[in-house]
């Protein structure tokens, strides 16, 4: 491990006060490259973080460039990302990946080109061509020997393939948007259960009363309905196993938190803007730092590998952050057998045999998904990714050359999806928040169900994105979101009712509004903060309880008083969350939901389990009793769980030793895996703290933050970021696990803007050149 990388959180600020070098240090390695398609000479100069500080004579050089050192990094990433969106997994893989690619190519975008490029900005295409020529630079070098190939095309005798522009907007399927899984769900728990329990499976905000569609009956979706929409949106899996709908009947782990100070709270006198996306985990991650720096256009920031320029980050003059907002972008359409749809037929072409032909309907509300042939009823995909300008992330094109909060609005109203809480500052010191997407106007319902086809449910429309509500400069001096339910009282068109507890957004409001001056430093620390206000509120209730069993009288005594500190190292921490994520839920079910009803509701999150417990209207005649045992009786289960996992000796369980963070490639290449895995780790949080840290069934990190990034608003130089595990996904690179160390323990690295900083920070530079 380098030595420079090993620092703590406050040390990285000193980075800003060092002398600015003009001159390659000479540890600083270098080569050259001719490339095609080049306009005129450039530079990469890779920092000691693995991040991309490219220089070009233009905006499409630009792109060019970093199209080239996106597919140095992650070529294999890119390469699956776009042959699983498109559909051409088989032509790779062999036939055992036709049915994805079908799934793949339902949720294709398959309207006008045209339309679909004149929705984003200008020059967007041209941009676009130019990264996506830097890709197939790189390819071509591969094929010439000049590269060396990423050990997964070997293991695999597979191919990258060529890029064209149209690819990078086509594909759909990752587009986050919702809430399709949970209209299933919601149908399911209703066939044969009470609608007055769905609070229990999940709250909604504001509490609104379920009201069945006329004309639905929720038992007629099927059990498999989704199988096609979970293969088609699903990572490539490449252990044969069969992909399941997960979580269905709990909240997602996905989430993000972000907040701006403006600078009269600032302890630096300019905004500060901080953004930690949270998404499932993987190696390597989902996004890609760069810096672009031409003479029609500036970017630093991340942005997701295969897309050119960044999601959020700064453009020198602006900055901007983004975490979901609840926008219900998706219905499921119900048709009855009189429904005309329309058939496709496309050749897929398949590894080592003939290509096989699959026939791909649609209705006119979308893709059918699946058909039952007993009813003769088939489900279709409605969804606003369906519009021109739907490409996920793709209009943050619009923010590339924006200078002023009138130029950000604009921006936001072409937002599309996912619909995102965008957040903003700029140089004059205004800071704002402006959520975006795409919003469907219904024609009657709600978005919580299922709905008939017809002209009864249809969609009217997409709403007026000037409609939607806007914060800039509030009184308050600063503004965060943290998915949680944000849209002012009264406001009067429907966006959403599925938000995300408000658990992060609480505590992260806790600590802005506890300092006067907020400095950089604050903002990291909150990043990285592991306290919980729901745990804190979870173990509120336990107060005056007596316990009845050893279990639980040992259970009471660890957590009551207990401040909710999520620590990797603390006791309480374990048995909260085992408490708290799997054995609340379950012990709600069986005291409020009738046995026959239990199959299809699924285990709820202790978030909505809390809520009713406290409410207590849906407790019965005696709800201080049915509260006792709900609490008690799980708090006791998890006990002997805890035991059974960590010891008897409760003093020696630490949270982190079940709640490690460890990274495998979805690829096994034996005798070559043990260079390839990250970790393991261990860390502290959950889903309930700003540091978010979801888990999957054995308690291992499966989501969270992987990139975090405070910027210095006009003093750039003092940003600081983190990528975890690493900027490459290459294992013989020296940043393809460099970043995980830091990650785990809190810890940033310069996020530098200006050329003598970016000198100062090289390791490596790419001198290149245009073939003539």
């Amino acid at each position: 491990m380098k030595s420079w990388m090993m620092r703590p959180i406050l040390l990285t600020l000193l980075f800003a006060g060092q002398a600015q070098a003009q001159t390659l240090a000479p540890s600083v390695t270098q080569e050259s490259r001719n490339l095609p398609g080049l306009s005129q000479a450039g530079e990469i100069i890779i920092d000691r973080a693995g991040i991309p500080h490219i220089y070009a004579a233009t905006a499409r050089d630009g792109f060019y460039l970093q199209g080239y050192a996106v597919a140095r990094d992650r070529l294999w990433q890119i390469d699956l990302w776009r042959k699983r969106g498109l559909g051409r997994l088989a032509a790779s893989f062999g036939p055992s990946y036709v049915t994805q690619d079908r799934a793949a190519r339902l949720l294709l975008y398959r309207g006008d080109m045209a339309a679909e490029w004149k929705a984003y900005p200008a020059d967007a295409k041209d941009w676009t061509e130019g990264f996506v020529a830097g890709i197939n630079a790189f390819i071509e070098e591969t094929e010439r020997g000049q590269q060396k190939l990423p050990l997964e095309f070997v293991a695999t005798g597979t191919k990258p393939e060529r890029w064209q522009a149209d690819d990078v907007v086509r594909i759909r399927s990752n587009a986050l948007a919702s809430n399709l899984t949970s209209e299933v769900a919601r149908a399911r728990a209703l066939c044969g259960g009470d609608v007055k329990l769905e609070p229990l499976r999940r709250r909604l905000e504001p509490a609104t009363p379920v009201t069945i569609p006329k004309g639905l009956d929720p038992c007629s979706i099927p059990q498999n309905v989704l199988d096609t929409f979970t293969l088609g949106t699903s990572d490539v899996k490449f252990d044969g196993k069969v992909l399941v709908m997960a979580s269905r009947d709990t909240e997602s782990q996905e989430g993000s938190n972000n907040w701006v100070i403006g600078p009269e709270r600032s302890a630096t006198g300019r905004p500060i803007l901080a953004n930690d996306p949270h998404r499932a985990q993987s190696i390597p991650n989902l996004r890609y730092l760069s810096h672009i720096d031409t003479p029609e256009l500036k970017l630093a920031g991340a942005g997701e590998p295969a897309l050119p320029g960044i999601s959020f980050g700064h453009n020198g003059e602006i900055a901007w952050a983004l975490t979901i907002f609840a926008i219900d972008q998706q219905d499921l359409v119900v048709n009855d057998a009189k429904v005309t749809l329309r058939e496709v037929r496309e050749p897929i072409e398949v590894k080592g045999q003939a290509p096989q032909e699959v026939a791909l309907k649609f209705s006119a509300d979308g893709p059918i998904l699946y058909e039952d042939p007993a009813t003769q009823r088939s489900f279709a995909l409605r969804t606003t990714w369906s519009q021109p300008g739907g490409s996920a992330y793709f209009n943050a094109a619009w923010a590339f050359q924006a200078r002023t909060w009138d130029d950000f609005l604009v921006a936001r109203n072409h937002w599309g999806a996912p619909p995102l809480n965008l957040l903003y500052a700029d140089r004059k010191g205004d800071i704002g928040w402006a959520p975006g997407g795409f919003v469907p106007k219904r024609n009657a319902g709600d978005g919580l169900l299922p709905v008939p086809a017809g002209e009864t449910y249809r969609w009217t429309g997409l709403l007026d994105p000037a409609l939607m509500p806007i914060k800039h400069n509030p009184k308050e001096g600063w503004i965060a979101t943290a998915n949680e339910m944000n849209v002012p009282e009264g406001y009067p068109h429907l966006l959403a009712l599925e938000w995300a507890d408000a658990s992060r957004a609480a505590r992260i409001q806790e600590v802005i509004r506890a300092k006067p001056k907020f400095a950089i430093t604050d903002a990291m620390a909150l990043q990285n903060d592991v306290t919980s206000p729901f745990a804190r509120r979870t173990v509120g209730m336990l107060k005056d309880f007596r316990g009845r069993s050893p279990a639980e009288v040992s259970a009471l005594s660890l957590l009551i008083g207990w401040d909710g500190y999520l620590g990797s190292e603390s006791a309480s921490a374990a048995l909260f969350e085992i408490w708290a994520g799997r054995y609340l839920g379950e012990s709600a079910v069986k005291h409020l939901v009738p046995e026959a009803s239990r199959a299809n509701f699924g285990r709820p999150p202790a978030t909505s389990v809390i809520h009713v417990l406290e409410q207590g209207t849906l407790l019965g005649a005696d709800p201080a009793k049915v509260r006792s045992d709900i609490l008690l009786e799980s708090l006791g289960a998890a006990w002997a769980e805890a035991e059974r996992l960590m010891g008897p000796n409760a003093r020696q369980w630490r949270w982190g030793t079940l709640h490690i963070a460890e990274f495998k490639p979805a690829l096994s290449i034996p005798g070559r895996d043990s260079e390839r895995y990250v970790g393991p780790l261990p860390i502290g949080g959950g889903n309930s703290t700003p540091n978010a840290t979801s888990w999957t069934g054995d308690y291992k990190f499966a989501a969270g933050p992987s990139v975090r990034l405070v910027m210095d608003v006009g003093a750039w130089d003092n940003s600081v970021v983190i990528n975890n595990p690493g900027q490459s996904g290459d294992p013989t690179s020296p940043h393809y696990r460099d970043l995980f160390p830091l990650w785990a323990s809190g810890s940033y690295v310069p996020f530098v803007w200006t050329r003598a900083r970016v000198m100062q920070e090289a390791e490596h530079v790419i001198k290149v050149m245009p073939v003539r």
